[in-house]
């Protein structure tokens, strides 16, 4: 059996609705619960006792499920969760109730389903510390392209770690706005034993209200072209009964029945009409509808020709047309073979096929996270060693844009009490080299590092290396480079929008090799990508690290990892397990002035002549 795990399954729809991914997500959560998996499953809801008593269980941390069964948090009363509605943003109660349970539960997992904005799903993945999966079911291209600032939208995306769709049909779509790698997580349904036939030998047409309003008159229309004479009738799911604008003749008044309830609709059906023109498709109808015996007639919408297998397992007609839905009707009708043929070619797909896919997914995303444990000899190699201050990033004036000589650099160390720095220039390591040799005069550590630019893919940096690794190489190229020199891959300001950085996807692509993230760096403009650093480092397990990326002497120390001192990479990467980062206030303005006064404004030989007064002093303060 696989390591039990901790998943929340998050829906936008209130968990009161019929609706084709709630039943996804109940009919998963329960499979999963069932084989020892903690199951949480995070909606909306309209019934006030289920809010409050969740909430007040967020509020308690009392969120463990029941042995075997999943437990149904509902975070709040969601407003419209899809685009195409009028529009809202999510009520500030329900965001605060899903980010107090993110902060609260321990999950390896949040699955995310429809995570379009604004909607609890949405909310969810902004707030998730774990690994996160989303899955999309049957968007329409109408719901994908209405989506506002659809690049934020795409960074909100990119914090999936997997993404999935229910059918072909929506990855194609999904990858026309949001391109990316889409795994086919088709739905499942539940198989109902057909009813005895009865002996009058008269076909039952149904028709389930999942779709728009037109499809049902379009129906109702297509009843009225069949041949009084044939032996059918019908019964509609409607709970507004017939359409107004779609009169029935008094013929049809005795065939055609209404029924609320949608299960008895179909029960014991030989047809199903699904005739949809696209605006609000329901492909889960068509998949119940099989494992019902069923044969589906449905209009010719990418995701119903994938289910129907391009008329294999069900007939096809244009959407709105409705003479050959008639036609396809009474071919049903009169060829009882036709409907044999089509109900055996289905192949309904059990909710533990799916559950079975689901698990081999969560267990490959978990798997790729790092290991806990660590090095248990480094950890004891550090017991009783002093504790240090170290910066983790830092340039010199070997770097393109600093005017930090290495004395300087060293000096200022020192007075800020750091007990070891890393220097880590711009696509050079000979600051560094230079910093290795003085550093004793200093009484400071010196990490020979690089800060390396990628061809395409961002910034990376060495830590612990032996010589000069060149730019332009892919990411992956450079982190196999400070892997072969048997350094630290340490990445910068992973998602600093306004630096060279590696996209998630990147990122992901070297996940399992990269040693330490920056998860605080103070020159980061924006507070949030700090923290998407260290959600991203919390989720798969990665070392915390912090520098102050200091490109003059006043920079330094303006973050410090307070950590066991340690000797050599090993014992560095198990130090930084047990480290504590420590800021403190700093103008980042402040430091970009001095940075633009040392480096631009400054005229090269004044520069020069600065230089040597700085390198002098530091070299004779004590």
């Amino acid at each position: 059996m696989p390591e039990p795990l901790s998943i929340a399954q998050v829906t936008p729809y209130p968990w009161e609705d019929r609706h084709d991914v709630n039943t996804f997500v109940a009919r998963v959560s329960d499979e999963l619960a069932a084989r020892g998996h903690r199951v949480l499953v995070v909606a909306p809801s309209s019934s006030r006792a289920l809010v409050r008593d969740s909430r007040k269980a967020v509020r308690g941390g009392s969120l463990e499920p029941a042995p075997g069964e999943a437990r149904v948090l509902a975070v709040g009363e969601a407003l419209p969760p899809l685009p195409g509605r009028r529009r809202a943003a999510l009520p500030i109660d329900v965001a605060r109730t899903i980010s107090d349970l993110f902060e609260r539960a321990a999950l390896d997992l949040c699955h995310v389903h429809e995570p379009f904005a604004p909607s609890v799903a949405s909310t969810a993945l902004r707030h998730s510390r774990a690994l996160n999966v989303g899955t999309f079911h049957a968007p329409t291209e109408r719901v994908v392209a209405t989506q506002v600032a659809r690049k934020v939208v795409q960074l909100v995306f990119g914090r999936l770690d997997a993404r999935t769709a229910a059918y072909g049909a929506t990855a194609d779509l999904l990858r026309r706005f949001f391109p990316g790698d889409y795994t086919i997580l088709a739905p499942g349904a539940d198989t109902t034993p057909r009813p005895a036939a009865e002996d009058d030998g008269r076909v039952r047409i149904a028709f389930l209200e999942q779709e728009e309003r037109g499809a049902l008159r379009l129906f109702l229309r297509a009843l009225r072209r069949l041949d009084p004479a044939l032996p059918w009738d019908a019964v509609v799911h409607s709970e507004r009964g017939p359409s107004s604008s779609t009169p029935l003749r008094a013929d049809l008044l005795e065939r055609v029945r209404f029924v609320a309830d949608a299960q008895e609709a179909l029960a014991g059906a030989d047809v199903l009409v699904a005739a949809s023109d696209g605006v609000a498709p329901a492909p889960g109808l068509i998949a119940r509808a099989q494992a019902a015996g069923a044969v589906p007639v449905a209009s010719r919408l990418a995701v119903y020709e994938e289910l129907l297998a391009d008329g294999e397992a069900g007939l096809l007609f244009e959407p709105n047309d409705l003479e050959t839905l008639a036609a396809q009707l009474g071919r049903l009708v009169v060829d009882g073979a036709l409907r044999e043929r089509l109900r055996a070619a289905a192949r309904p797909r059990p909710w533990s096929a799916v559950a079975d896919q689901l698990e081999a997914l969560y267990g490959t995303l978990a798997a790729r996270r790092h290991d806990l444990h660590g090095n248990p000899s480094a950890a004891r190699a550090l017991k009783g060693r002093r504790t240090i201050d170290v910066d983790l990033h830092m340039h010199t004036d070997h770097s393109h844009d600093c005017a930090t000589p290495v004395e300087v650099l060293l000096a200022t160390a020192r007075d800020q009490g750091l007990g070891a720095i890393a220097v880590t220039d711009h696509n050079e390591v000979s600051g560094a080299l230079e910093a290795t040799k003085k550093a004793a005069d200093y009484g400071v550590k010196v990490i020979v590092g690089e800060e390396v630019k990628t061809a395409h893919q961002g910034e990376v940096i060495g830590l612990f290396l032996q010589e000069k690794i060149p730019r332009g190489l892919s990411l992956a190229e450079t982190v196999a480079e400070i892997r072969r020199q048997g350094g630290v891959v340490y990445v910068p300001h992973p998602f600093d929008r306004m630096h060279a950085v590696p996209d998630y996807e990147h990122l992901l692509d070297v996940v399992e090799d990269v040693d330490a993230i920056e998860v605080y760096n103070p020159r980061v403009a924006i507070g949030s990508f700090n923290e998407e650093a260290a959600r991203f480092a919390a989720k798969y397990r990665i070392p915390a690290g912090a520098g102050s990326d200091a490109h003059v002497a006043q920079g330094l120390g303006s973050v410090r990892v307070r950590m066991p001192d340690f000797d050599g990479p090993v014992e560095f990467l198990e130090a930084l397990r047990a480290a504590e980062i420590i800021t403190k206030p700093s103008s980042l303005l402040y430091v970009q002035a001095l940075k633009f006064l040392e480096t631009k404004a400054t005229p090269s030989g004044a520069r020069e002549r600065r230089r040597e007064r700085r390198v002098r002093r530091a070299i004779r303060k004590p």
